[in-house]
Formats: structure tokens, C-alpha cells, sequence
């Protein structure tokens, strides 16, 4: 048996079915980069048979992201398998994952299949994704509830077929680490060609054990583990990934398996990813939390000073974050600039580099003290708006206690003219959103409004997200500022330059939320 554990990405797939998380094909594009960064061996890009959307998305992925491989979902289904295989076609590297259900609810209720009718699915499934690819993936759907010996049945008989992967999910969370491990050395034991193939694992976190069952599996015999970054996904999420790989590289120990993976990369994708999506990381989660590193207490930090090792089991550099928080300032030159980008773990091409020290420059000149939490966040929100065509070139706020709120906006156009509007609102948010409608002429349902501050102090930068509707599309846009109102200002209006285009035929059309959703 391998002493390498593969670590299977769904972010973009699994991950992306967690409510408000959809992403527009760029900021896939933008994910499956940073994964392939962070050496993960298999990226699952989407369901390519559930919509155009991800169709379009995989088949994307598939021909800009070189070194992963890169899979895509579909059920044993002759049309799915097609799908997949078409979207597939430029990788280097492919997987088709092919999945059924195997448990007596599911069985029972959803498919009304009996379990003859199951496996011969499973098997036909499995022969028809080996037409197109030589590594397919078998998931069973709900194994943890499944009868052990009837799962046995499956697994055997499609390793037979050709299955190279065969994924053993926790679909709802449902096992313990002990009761989990007992199910993988069932099927060791009792599954003929077992050896032949790699045992995967995929669970998710209803009862907070995604990780502990992910880490009982791989300690009997699992040598793949299906993850998201930050843990995201449906319900209360996925196994996170980098709780898992921190989880085996500091117990090397105990576990004695690698995963390949670049550790340094862990906090910028966990910020890209949270940046993406909003769903932000709570301050103490394991590994990437900002509290994850942080001493108040007068004994641990007494005991820091003397030795690292005496309340932390982790460095913070292996993960990507610095311990020097307080970093440059307005007199920083472009030399100490990339080298700090470097330190926190960002790849940024010269353009990029060139347009995020001018944000910095201008931020500089705003804030008293500059922190990593604020490159960071212009590196993560650098696209954000920057393809036009919409330009924010000022904007004014007239509020107060008991007066109606006041916004005027200009804007400037990528065709050269400049559009001045104004309007009045309930607050100063309103009234800038309502500005930005009136100059742009695209009116847009906001569904959420949400603010985190970035770093700390007076002069803290914060983060706004905001969730429209447009056109019966879920869409999200980012703002960063030291003003909240500009923030929320900009982030709006990333979302109308990002409709504006998708109406000029320059993106594809976001996936209505909710459509094909499906569980593993």
C-alpha cells in the first residue's frame, strides 16, 4: 500500500452547492489555478451534465489548468457520462466520476431499485466511462448507510468493470471515526482485487467529524480523501482540506503518510476561496482561523517567548501566514512590495504586481499603519470590477440623524464618457446603490449585505459582499475600503459591470442557484 495520500479538491463542484457560494467561470478559473498551486492531485471542476454553466466551466478548467487531474461528476447514466467526457476533452489528465446509491433508503425512495438493479446500473456506469477514460471513479452514494456486505457486492463488482477509484462517501454525515474505519477494513477484507485499486473517502461534517472520519478511513487503508477548501460545501460542509493535510503532516508520526501538497499555499487559497464565495472563515478555525495562532494568555504567551513549540503544535509560516503582522508603509518601494507578496505566499504576474503596489500606494496614503490583512486583500480583490466597464471615479454621501440620506456618483465609461447621478435613500448604502442603478441604468434586487473588517484599528479596511439577484440570476460582488459605503459602492458595482458584460456577450450566464444539485 502507498504511503501517499491523494487529496481530491471539490471545491468547484461540491463545494460551490453551499448556498450563496456559486462562482462565475473566471472565478473558477481563479480557484483551479490556486489549487493547481497548492499541488492538489485531482480537482473536481463540476457536474458537467447539470447545466450549460458548468458544462462550459469543466470544459474550461480542463483545457487552462495543467499538472492536476481534472474530473468531472456524472451519475451512471448514458447522457451524463457523454457530457462529462466531451467537457473533458482537452485535459492532459481526466477522471469521470461516476456515482449511484447504494443504501436501503435511497434504494428504497429515491431510485426504487432493487439491489441486483443497482449494481448492474453501477457496472454499465463504469464500462461506459472506461470508453472514454482509463481513470474512472466509482462513488456510492450514502455507503456509510449501506449494508456493508451488500456494499462489498458493489464495490467488487465494479472494480471488475474497470473503476480504478472507488470513493466511499459519508453523504450526510451520518458515522463515527471508529464505526467508519471498521467499514473500510470490511471492505479490505472482504472485496476481492481491493489491493488493485485506490479507497477514497468523502464526508461531510453534519455531526463535526468530517475530518476525524476522513482521518479514520485513510489510517485503514484509505489513500485518496475528498475535500474543499475551508471545508465548504452543502449542509455543514465538506472535510476541510487543510485541516486534513496539516492533520497528517503534523502527526507524520502517528500516520507516516504524505499528501504532496504545498502547505505555504493553505491560507492564500483559504482567503481566495473566502474572498470568492463570502462565506468568510470564523476567526477560530483550525488552521486558517485568525485566531489560530494567537496567545492572550499570559502564560502561553510567556511560554511562546521562551519556546514556540510550548503552545503551538504548527508553525504559522508552513501554512502561509506571517508572524510579523504589521508590514510597509506609504515610503515601501516596489522591491519590498513583491517581496512581502512573495512572503505571503501569492504568485502575481507583472501586471498584476504593477496594479496592486498602485492600490497599495493609495492605500498607504489613507491608513496610519499597514498590516498583511491589507495586501491581502488588494491581491484578492484586484479583479474585482477591473474589466469595466464601469469605472467608479468619485463618489460623495450627504447623511445624518434625522436627515434623508444623499448619494452622487461619478462614473466613467470604457468608451470615454463620464455619467454624474445622484440619489437620496433610507441610508447612505441605499442611496449610493440607488446612484449606481440610475447612472448605469441596470437595477439590481440586493438579497445580502455583509461587512467583515479586513485587519484592525480606526483606520481597519473593511470588506463588503453583497448578493443580488438579477434576472432570476444569483450573483456577488466584492469591495474593499476604509469607507464601508465605498466598499459596499464597489462591490455593487462589480456586479453591474459583471451583468453588463454578460448582456454584451462577454461572459457565459450564471446558473440559475439551486438547478441539479447533487448530494455525494
Amino acid at each position: 500500500m502507498t504511503d501517499r495520500v491523494f487529496i481530491f479538491d471539490t471545491t468547484l463542484r461540491d463545494g460551490e452547492q453551499a448556498p450563496g457560494c456559486s462562482m462565475t467561470l473566471e472565478e473558477k478559473l481563479r480557484v483551479a489555478a490556486a489549487l493547481r498551486d497548492l499541488r492538489v492531485d485531482v480537482i473536481e471542476a463540476g457536474f458537467a451534465a447539470a447545466s450549460p454553466g458548468d458544462f462550459e466551466s469543466v470544459q474550461a478548467i480542463a483545457a487552462g489548468i495543467a499538472g492536476p487531474t481534472i474530473c468531472s461528476l456524472a451519475r451512471c447514466h448514458p447522457v451524463d457520462i457523454e457530457r462529462a467526457a466531451a467537457a473533458l476533452k482537452p485535459a492532459a489528465s481526466k477522471r469521470i466520476h461516476v456515482f449511484l446509491a447504494t443504501s436501503e433508503i435511497h434504494r428504497t425512495f429515491k431510485l426504487n431499485m432493487a439491489k441486483e438493479e443497482i449494481i448492474r446500473r453501477a457496472v454499465e456506469g463504469v464500462r461506459m466511462a472506461r470508453e472514454h477514460s482509463t481513470d474512472v471513479e466509482f462513488s456510492a452514494e450514502d455507503a456509510s448507510r449501506t449494508e456493508p456486505a451488500y456494499l462489498a457486492e458493489v464495490v467488487s463488482a465494479v472494480i471488475e468493470a474497470g473503476a480504478r477509484t472507488i470513493n466511499v462517501p459519508d453523504t450526510l454525515g451520518y458515522t463515527v471515526p471508529e464505526e467508519f474505519g471498521n467499514l473500510f477494513a470490511y471492505l479490505r477484507a472482504h472485496v476481492p482485487g481491493i489491493d488493485r485499486v485506490v479507497l477514497s473517502v468523502h464526508c461531510h461534517d453534519d455531526l463535526g467529524m468530517a475530518v476525524a472520519n476522513s482521518l479514520s478511513a485513510v489510517a485503514a487503508g484509505a489513500r485518496q480523501v475528498e475535500c474543499t477548501i475551508n471545508g465548504i460545501g452543502e449542509r455543514a460542509g465538506n472535510c476541510s482540506l487543510e485541516e486534513v493535510v496539516m492533520a497528517l503532516r503534523t502527526r507524520y508520526n502517528h500516520y507516516g503518510l504524505d499528501t504532496g501538497i504545498d502547505t505555504r499555499k493553505l491560507y492564500p487559497v483559504s482567503r481566495l476561496v473566502s474572498s470568492i464565495t463570502g462565506m468568510h472563515v470564523p476567526r477560530n478555525k483550525a488552521v486558517v482561523g485568525e485566531n489560530a495562532f494567537a496567545h492572550e494568555s499570559g502564560i502561553h504567551q510567556d511560554g511562546m517567548l521562551k519556546n514556540a513549540a510550548t503552545y503551538e503544535i504548527m508553525n504559522p509560516e508552513d501554512v502561509g501566514i506571517s508572524r510579523s503582522n504589521l508590514v510597509l508603509g506609504k515610503h515601501s518601494g516596489r522591491h519590498a512590495f513583491r517581496d512581502r507578496v512573495q512572503q505571503l505566499g501569492f504568485t502575481l504576474s507583472d501586471e498584476e504586481l504593477n496594479t496592486a503596489f498602485a492600490e497599495f500606494k493609495k492605500l498607504a496614503d489613507r491608513k496610519k499603519e499597514m498590516f498583511d490583512g491589507d495586501i491581502e486583500a488588494i491581491i484578492m480583490n484586484a479583479e474585482a470590477g477591473g474589466d469595466g466597464p464601469w469605472e467608479m471615479v468619485e463618489l460623495h454621501i450627504s447623511a445624518g440623524t434625522g436627515a434623508i440620506a444623499a448619494a452622487a456618483v461619478r462614473l466613467r465609461h470604457a468608451d470615454g464618457r463620464t455619467v454624474d447621478e445622484a440619489s437620496v435613500g433610507d441610508g447612505p448604502v441605499e442611496a449610493s446603490f440607488k446612484a449606481l442603478e440610475r447612472a448605469t441604468g441596470v437595477n439590481l434586487d440586493l438579497r445580502n449585505f455583509e461587512v467583515r473588517s479586513v485587519t484592525v484599528g480606526e483606520d481597519a479596511q473593511g470588506e463588503v459582499t453583497v448578493t443580488v439577484d438579477y434576472n432570476g440570476q444569483s450573483h456577488r460582488g466584492h469591495g474593499v475600503s476604509t469607507d464601508i459605503v465605498e466598499a459596499g459602492a464597489l462591490a455593487y458595482l462589480e456586479v453591474i459591470n459583471r451583468v453588463t458584460r454578460q448582456a454584451a456577450g462577454r461572459l457565459a450566464p450564471a446558473d440559475p442557484a439551486g438547478e441539479n444539485v447533487v448530494r455525494l
